[in-house]
């Protein structure tokens, strides 16, 4: 079958426990649409084809003997942020490009005991520092949608597979929208869950209270399926919260569109730099979901301005701790004939990260610097609680808050924006993570480049079945998640 890659998730789980086709046939599928086409897209960094297919053998064993959960023998593509037993984990950084993991994270284990697949590992900026995959060490990856463009970052390898139907569906993590601006720029349905809903352990940590995995897939129904494996308590991880989990799947149908109150901030709407295709594409979105039965209510969310500042200070000092344990001593990347330990330090750092690892390093380390720490760091803390307080309040009188996932569609390949234009670009998502709430994308159109557009969905805490199902009730009104780029129509 040369079209499986145009199977959505509930039609490939049905197709393998029918008996359509197999998981060897299907793995192999991707893995010749990978040989062929990302070469254009460069989303992986490592495919591992041996051990798919090895994993692919084993699927179909247990699909026989009528053993199979609702995902066996599905490929899927992990973010090369997570640790993964045996293969390669690099975090997209020179520092850590002989790194062979010795153990799985938690995630990679959860989807391996579903009986997924693994492809491989896909590319993102480096240590999930940027919003475009071009800091990545490996190089850029292309956005299927335009090669010229970029896919959006960090996890712009899961996106842009995903996209390209090069896997069918990914991993990512969201620190300050890693997983909706990629999933907005290429078009796609990614989740950020509550902080706590899935396990951090065995993720390469950038910031980490702040730091949270999440699915990129097609449909809300594509990431309600990888959402019922990779959610739930880990006792591995002291920030994992005992709750239990929604069946993700039974409740696609749980949230009744009509009577629901959303939430329009009137000053994300008036942001500086905020694209007119894009508010208009989002409005329009907002419009539908009105026809559909909400009730569209304008709010106020005074903290606005606060968001940047107070993020580029919480988690370069969160970024400055975590990366101070790659020093050239232990695993990673080691710098030749240091001439004492001072300059093994200095060289192996220098070589390993980056220029915008390296900058948020020094930003992190003078926020934290005695002198400073009280200034900078304690009172971004404060600022932090009062976007908490900022959304709960919102939240008294709505059900879910609406906003863009981006203010513009994907940017040129080299475009060297400033740091400052960079993050200025997160405007829409870094409260969420700032909050720890769950928040979703959508894509919701094009603009005038014919380049994906995405509506962001911010939900209270634990409420990833609400948000899931709001936007699969839109998905079955409109086709937007299921237009595809012109490479990802490619047979290989």
């Amino acid at each position: 079958m040369t079209d499986l890659h145009r199977l959505s998730i509930r039609e490939l789980a049905e197709g393998l426990s029918q008996a359509k086709f197999s998981s060897r046939e299907l793995t192999e599928h991707y893995l010749q649409r990978i040989a062929k086409l990302d070469s254009q897209v460069k989303s992986y960094v490592t495919v591992t084809p041996e051990q798919a297919l090895a994993e692919a053998d084993a699927a179909d064993a247990v699909l026989k003997a009528g053993n199979a959960t609702a995902l066996t023998g599905i490929p899927l593509a992990h973010k090369d942020i997570f640790c993964t037993k045996g293969i390669k984990t690099t975090a997209g950084s020179r520092i850590l490009d002989n790194f062979i993991s010795p153990y799985d994270a938690t995630v990679v284990e959860k989807t391996k005991a579903a009986g997924l697949v693994t492809l491989g590992k896909v590319n993102m900026d480096e240590f999930a520092m940027g919003s475009t995959s071009e800091s990545s060490y490996v190089g850029a990856t292309s956005n299927p949608w335009a090669l010229d463009r970029v896919p959006g970052g960090s996890s712009g390898g899961s996106a842009a597979a995903v996209a390209a139907d090069l896997a069918p569906f990914a991993t990512g993590t969201d620190t300050g929208g890693s997983i909706r601006q990629p999933a907005s720029f290429c078009g796609l349905t990614g989740l950020k869950p509550t902080y706590g809903r899935v396990s951090r352990f065995g993720i390469i940590a950038y910031a980490s209270s702040l730091d949270q995995a999440g699915p990129m897939a097609r449909s809300a129904e594509d990431c309600a399926y990888l959402m019922n494996v990779i959610a739930g308590h880990d006792a591995k991880d002291s920030t994992s919260v005992k709750k239990e989990v929604d069946d993700y799947i039974a409740n696609l149908n749980g949230t009744s569109v009509k009577g629901l109150r959303i939430g329009i901030p009137k000053q994300y709407f008036n942001v500086v730099g905020l694209d007119a295709d894009v508010k208009a594409r989002v409005e329009e979105s907002l419009k539908k979901l009105e026809e559909m039965g909400a009730t569209l209510l304008e709010i106020d969310l005074n903290m606005t301005e606060a968001y940047v500042p107070t993020y580029y200070l919480i988690a370069p000092a969160e970024a400055s701790s975590n990366l101070s344990r790659y020093d050239g001593v232990r695993y990673g990347h080691r710098c030749e004939n240091p001439a004492d330990l001072m300059d093994l330090y200095k060289r192996s750092r220098s070589e390993g990260f980056g220029p915008e690892v390296q900058r948020r390093i020094l930003i992190g380390t003078y926020a934290l610097s005695a002198g400073y720490y009280d200034a900078y760091y304690v009172k971004a803390q404060k600022v932090r609680r009062l976007i908490q307080q900022d959304f709960l309040k919102a939240f008294e009188n709505v059900d879910v808050i609406a906003a863009p996932s981006a203010p513009t569609t994907a940017y040129k390949i080299g475009a060297n924006l400033s740091p400052t234009e960079m993050y200025l670009g997160d405007i829409y998502t870094l409260a969420v993570n700032l909050a720890g709430l769950p928040a979703i994308n959508a894509p919701v159109g094009f603009d005038k480049d014919s380049l994906p557009v995405g509506l962001q969905l911010i939900g209270n805490y634990w409420s990833e079945s609400q948000l899931l199902s709001i936007v699969h009730q839109y998905q079955q009104n409109t086709d937007f998640h299921t237009q595809r780029a012109a490479i990802a129509e490619e047979n290989a």
